[in-house]
């Protein structure tokens, strides 16, 4: 536990969730309790918040993924408390936190808190688009597969790190069941997941060896979510065109900038059409 000023920084706790709910809903982000849960369980002593008189005020979370790479997430300020310094201090912690364990980190952030990573080190490495649409009713057949190791193997390729653990949670909480396309050989060759959240239904990761299989993806993802609002966060440096979101109805709403620092690495890879989130990569 660390005390800055008249702002504590600690662990963030379970307890805590509705009050960084309120810092969420304020930001118009799309994330679930569940989502925060998940957070907590995949790093219980990486996550942390600002207390200010008691009030929770700011919110920053980390996920590592062994001691190759680790993403920070959900840095979160209370609108009353912007730019007096809290997201730095949360960000020191969690790189306190984060240095000793990975060599690389990387997050994903909006235009306004690009200059602030950037005081941290961070560089700007590619740019995701977050487009918006809406599932789709009509059935189609999909192939699925019973093998995670075989989901966590292609994961492993597309993401340069071991995230088996959060694909894993994401299967296991799913809006539906995995999406699985193979190659002629019968190897599994790309995978689709789709989760629940407070303002749409979130389509990610989305990983494709080949891009001419992403279209089948989509159409078979989207199948399962019926007509609800759904987002999509595009990774422009893969091997697909945005034209496949266009064409189903989606609109681009943003740019997010994906910024890393430390030990440099692998961009991600063009097998990523569509990230899991981004406060997880």
């Amino acid at each position: 536990m660390a005390k800055l000023d008249a702002v504590e920084i600690r662990l963030l706790l379970e307890s805590d969730i509705p009050a960084a709910m309120q810092l969420k809903e304020a930001a118009g982000w799309n994330q679930t309790e569940d989502d925060w849960r998940r957070l907590l369980r995949l790093e219980p002593d990486g996550c942390f918040c600002a207390l200010k008189d008691g009030r929770l005020v700011g919110t920053t979370t980390t996920t590592t993924y062994g001691d190759e790479l680790a993403w920070v997430g959900m840095v979160l300020i209370d609108p009353q408390h912007r730019r007096q310094g809290i997201a730095a201090k949360l960000m020191s912690v969690a790189l306190e936190y984060l240095n000793p364990r990975v060599r690389t980190v990387k997050l994903d952030a909006t235009a306004l808190g690009q200059p602030v990573y950037e005081r941290f080190g961070f560089e700007v490495e590619s740019l995701v688009e977050r487009w918006s649409g809406a599932g789709n009713s009509r059935r189609i057949s999909d192939d699925r597969t019973d093998s995670l190791a075989e989901l966590f193997a292609l994961d492993r390729v597309a993401f340069n790190a071991d995230r088996s653990k959060l694909i894993g949670e994401l299967v296991s909480r799913s809006a539906g069941s995995p999406v699985v396309v193979r190659d002629a050989d019968g190897a599994l060759s790309g995978y689709a997941l789709a989760r629940h959240g407070t303002r749409a239904s979130y389509v990610g990761p989305v990983v494709a060896k080949d891009p001419r299989q992403v279209e089948t993806l989509l159409d078979q993802v989207l199948s399962q979510l019926g007509d609800r609002p759904v987002y999509i966060d595009f990774n422009r440096e893969c091997s697909a065109d945005t034209g496949l979101l266009s064409d189903r109805g989606f609109v681009k709403e943003r740019d997010l900038i994906r910024m890393t620092a430390g030990r440099r690495s692998a961009k991600t890879s063009p097998f990523v059409i569509a990230i899991a989130g981004p406060e997880i990569g």
